[in-house]
């Protein structure tokens, strides 16, 4: 087994800290808090983006009717796992988590508590391999049946914006008609603060991590069908009712393949 680095900061351990989970060391926390004194809306962008992946799994398993879900670049599980927000509502959900970090892989076993009418997974491979990815996935779910691919803050990992989109086109093309692509990244052009912030620590040599406009955002999307609000920044995209949503530089939404 990869051993684990405790060394230098982690970006799946500072997102965990910035959630709130524990799943973290010292120089996560120092990284991370030494980006909050930088920009402290970070956190806010860190838990927009998971209360976004919870509402657009709602909008699947309620309006959509998805009951089998790919989430690619799955991170550290933290409160309200996809699994978690599927089953509650569809007990009968199947999951395959997707992700090649061995911190994630050291945890998988806490995305695995499926409900016993449904199914959980978990695939160690890496984001790079989409048909390797999709022919694991096959194991637990029918890819002949509508399918949503979930991509949550993994793509600006990605170097290079034609490869990232040239990912997705991979992933989709593998998924039948009326599958789904939630996806959601930071985004450039909403909070400059943020930017700076972001270029600053892509020059730590940690991880980079890039921000890209919303039209690049949106560009992920091409050739399917967008669902309302289409792509808008997270908290923007269907509310909860009553709340008062501020726009932050990340940016998603949802889409169907026709």
């Amino acid at each position: 087994m990869t051993e684990i680095d405790t060394s230098v900061p982690h970006s799946a351990r500072i997102w965990n800290y910035w959630l709130g989970g524990k799943d973290n060391y010292p120089v996560d926390e120092a990284a991370g808090d030494a980006y909050t004194a930088v920009f402290p809306g970070i956190v806010t962008i860190a838990r927009s983006s998971r209360a976004f992946l919870g509402r657009s799994i709602r909008y699947l398993v309620e309006e959509a009717g998805i009951r089998q879900f790919l989430d690619v670049g799955t991170g550290l599980p933290t409160v309200d796992n996809t699994h978690e927000v599927a089953q509650r509502l569809a007990p009968e959900s199947k999951i395959v988590y997707v992700d090649n970090d061995p911190l994630v892989l050291a945890h998988a076993r806490a995305l695995l508590t499926s409900t016993p009418e449904g199914d959980t997974a978990y695939e160690d491979l890496s984001l790079y391999e989409p048909e390797r990815i999709l022919e694991a996935a096959a194991k637990t779910l029918d890819l002949t049946r509508p399918t949503a691919l979930i991509l949550s803050g993994i793509l600006g990992h990605v170097d290079g914006y034609d490869r990232a989109r040239d990912l997705v086109r991979a992933f989709l093309a593998g998924l039948p008609s009326g599958s789904h692509l939630s996806l959601n990244e930071g985004s450039r052009g909403t909070d400059p603060v943020y930017e700076q912030a972001q270029d600053a620590y892509n020059e730590t040599g940690a991880v980079p991590y890039f921000l890209r406009p919303v039209d690049e955002i949106e560009g992920y999307f091409e050739g399917l069908e967008l669902v309302e609000p289409g792509v808008v920044s997270v908290p923007l995209w269907r509310p909860e009712p009553g709340t008062d949503p501020t726009p932050i530089g990340q940016h998603g939404g949802l889409g169907r393949k026709p």
